[in-house]
């Protein structure tokens, strides 16, 4: 039997990165996508010989049919597909910028929408396949300074239920993972961009104060998340599609 394959976007560091790592060890062949073409290519080496690296630019309108192409080309079949990559611009509400929406909205949902549809044609020619689409507690929160990022992710929220609907016929389950406050890359510049806009100069506890709003006190990790991502591509009931998992220490709780 072949191996599986799953192709997981923002691959290059962080969650996507992480989830690489972790279906690697399942046996899974892993396309690892990112914009960062040696950060990508990094991952894909440590992962082992059945992984391999596709550079992409998601904010391109035709960049995420020709990542599935890519990937099929190879492969001759796709299981899985993880949308982990995201801009998240964060500036005040007063000064939002038209080009902070456009990255926005190109990466974190048409991307999200175009990978879906085209790699849902090759699944369905595989008799299935699982979509998880990342998240985020800001889908559902009132976070004036981060907006667009904030909007796009409940427009995620929208299309894995569209999606999930739509594939069902063709054995396609489409599911989601909210993380939470999660120490990455992405999530320091955040925050430092916040503690800014805060007029706070003291990094660190501005931290502090924010991880003491999660009910279980504490952040989570690229590492922790990707077993919920891989549960969800490779253990999760056959059953379950359309939902949102909330994987947040209680931050998203509603």
């Amino acid at each position: 039997m072949s191996l599986q394959v799953a192709i997981v976007t923002g691959a290059a560091q962080g969650l996507g990165a992480a989830v690489c790592h972790a279906l690697a060890r399942r046996g899974w062949s892993v396309a690892a996508a990112d914009i960062n073409g040696p950060g990508a290519q990094a991952v894909a080496q440590a992962c082992g010989a059945d992984a391999f690296a596709i550079c992409v630019d998601l904010a391109m309108p035709d960049s995420a049919k020709r990542m599935i192409d890519c990937c099929a080309a190879r492969t001759q079949r796709l299981d899985a597909l993880v949308n982990c990559a995201a801009v998240a611009p964060a500036e005040a509400f007063l000064e939002m910028q038209a080009q902070s929406w456009e990255a926005a909205l190109n990466v974190n949902v048409r991307a999200v929408a175009l990978a879906m549809s085209a790699a849902a044609k090759v699944m369905r020619a595989n008799g299935g396949g699982r979509i998880v689409n990342v998240t985020s507690a800001a889908a559902r929160m009132a976070l004036p300074d981060y907006a667009a990022y904030a909007a796009t992710k409940a427009a995620v929220d929208s299309l894995t239920r569209t999606a999930a609907v739509a594939l069902a016929p063709y054995r396609i389950r489409v599911n989601s993972i909210s993380p939470g406050m999660m120490d990455t890359p992405l999530q320091q510049r955040t925050e430092e961009t916040f503690c800014r806009l805060a007029g706070r100069t003291d990094l660190e506890r501005f931290r502090e104060e924010r991880t003491a709003r999660i009910p279980l006190g504490a952040r989570t990790t690229p590492e922790e998340m990707a077993k919920a991502v891989v549960w969800l591509v490779a253990d999760a009931p056959d059953y379950m599609t359309a939902e949102r998992l909330n994987v947040s220490g209680g931050l998203d709780k509603d």
